[in-house]
């Protein structure tokens, strides 16, 4: 009886690595494989060991905030609004099991300020393959909607791609990059996806999230920052109230913010508008470790500074904050 179960577990072993050998040939071969192994083991379901080789939509699959909370911390610099209201956004709306609307945001501040790389960080957390997943899906304006005269077949094609992804994955990611370069009207297409309806011919997407990337507003964010350097206050003291009103209204009123006018913001259907602030000497340093670190080098304050150095700043009379943020510190860093 003993061999006659140790064999079993032999051959249901076999099965297995035979699944993992075929998996990148053969579908049919794989599912074969799977059944026997687990009518041999009793215990394993299809489901759970071809997710262990293939990628699947775990529509339960929890959050870890506390490694959201910590990566954002360490990786991302002198953003203490985004860390937190990411965080917070992020891990309300994981933690409710029937949310009345997919979450939505919209990430506003010049470039090289973190706002691709906080997308990247959020999508690795949602789903372990992160920008690669098969359930995160990238749009960038000037790639997939470069051209003004065909903004109908745009939304068409827009309300297609969302609605079969969703279908496949109720918690699928969609970040839409450049949104600033977005033609007027093409993101309305996807404002019966973002409402507070159960179903839209028959799909919810209320456990989808949307994540919008734009330069738009960084001349808003940044004349708040300088007011309270110019006042002697902390950028640390800058509260989401102080800038999201700002953001909304001066997107929705910008023709060149692919929001302006749009019913996404009349109707209230962007969750949070979180500004991204203008990166000081100090955070371009942190950036210059970081990169390092992450090369396997080690610190060479002599040529963090160098490299910060190199960097042009702005205001012109005052200097405090980078005007490519962080964005060519890898590039600058490679001459050193």
């Amino acid at each position: 009886m003993w061999r006659a179960a140790r064999l079993g577990r032999g051959v249901a072993l076999g099965l297995l690595l035979t699944v993992h050998a075929v998996a990148a040939f053969e579908p049919i071969t794989v599912g074969i494989a799977i059944g026997a192994a687990s009518a041999l083991t009793g215990y394993l379901s299809y489901k759970d060991i071809y997710c262990r080789f293939a990628e699947c939509c775990r529509e339960e699959q929890r959050l870890n905030a506390s490694a959201l909370k910590l990566e954002l911390e360490e990786k991302l610099f002198g953003q203490h609004l985004a860390t937190e209201v990411i965080l917070k956004a992020l891990t309300g709306f994981k933690n409710n099991k029937n949310p009345k609307k997919p979450l939505t945001l919209s990430l506003h501040g010049w470039a090289g300020t973190g706002k691709n790389f906080v997308s990247q960080i959020v999508a690795e957390n949602l789903h372990s393959k992160g920008l690669k997943s098969n359930f995160v899906h990238l749009f960038v304006s000037t790639l997939h909607f470069p051209h003004e005269q065909q903004i109908k077949l745009y939304q068409d094609q827009l309300q297609g791609w969302i609605r079969g992804n969703v279908s496949a994955c109720a918690n699928s990611v969609f970040i839409f990059d450049e949104m600033d370069k977005l033609h007027p009207g093409v993101i309305d297409a996807i404002k019966p996806f973002l409402d507070y309806y159960e179903q839209v011919d028959g799909v919810s997407y209320r456990k989808a999230i949307f994540i919008f990337l734009s330069n738009a507003g960084g001349d808003l964010i940044t004349k708040i920052a300088l007011d309270f350097w110019r006042a002697g206050r902390k950028r640390e003291d800058i509260q989401l109230k102080d800038l999201e009103p700002v953001l909304s209204v001066g997107v929705f009123n910008n023709k060149h913010s692919g929001l302006w006018h749009s019913g996404l913001i009349d109707r209230n259907l962007i969750d949070y508008f979180i500004p991204f602030l203008p990166l000081e000497y100090r955070h371009v340093k942190m950036c210059i470790r970081a990169e390092m670190r992450a090369r396997g080098s080690v610190i060479d304050e002599d040529i963090v500074t160098r490299v910060a150095e190199e960097m042009t700043f702005f205001p012109k009379s005052e200097k405090i904050y980078s005007d490519k943020g962080c964005k060519t510190v890898q590039s600058r860093l490679d001459f050193h």
